[in-house]
């Protein structure tokens, strides 16, 4: 399916569209991100509560939305690698790791942050 960009607001109102299902399938297909998205609903309302000064919300609320954005691109690639075909391959098994390990780095700044803001 080809997606034209169009022009003016009608092509805004179609992005939030595409930008909507892909949230959808997103939370339908892929259990990992249901999981972070529980996480951010406990994190961010934390977030806004134990931030300091607006720099520290930022920083806390931003390190919990990053995870959901990188997951939502390491599901993308696993989609993507998947509709390639099933057999094994070299290429897509790095792809699949690389996407992962991207996840657990978002994890691992997620963690840094937090600590760095509330403890120092």
């Amino acid at each position: 399916m080809t997606k034209k960009s169009g022009k003016g607001l009608g092509r805004l109102v179609r992005a939030f569209g595409w930008s909507r299902a892909g949230l959808r399938e997103a939370f339908v297909h892929e259990a990992a991100f249901r999981q972070e998205l529980l996480l951010c609903a406990v994190l961010l309302p934390l977030a806004l509560y134990l931030g300091r000064s607006g720099v520290e919300k930022g920083l806390l609320a931003g390190s919990v939305l990053l995870v959901l954005v990188v997951e939502l691109l390491n599901s993308a690639v696993e989609a993507t690698v998947d509709r390639i075909g099933p057999e094994e391959h070299e290429l897509a098994r790095r792809a699949k790791d690389m996407g992962s390990a991207a996840v657990f780095v978002s994890l691992l700044l997620l963690a840094a942050v937090w600590f760095l803001v509330l403890f120092f």
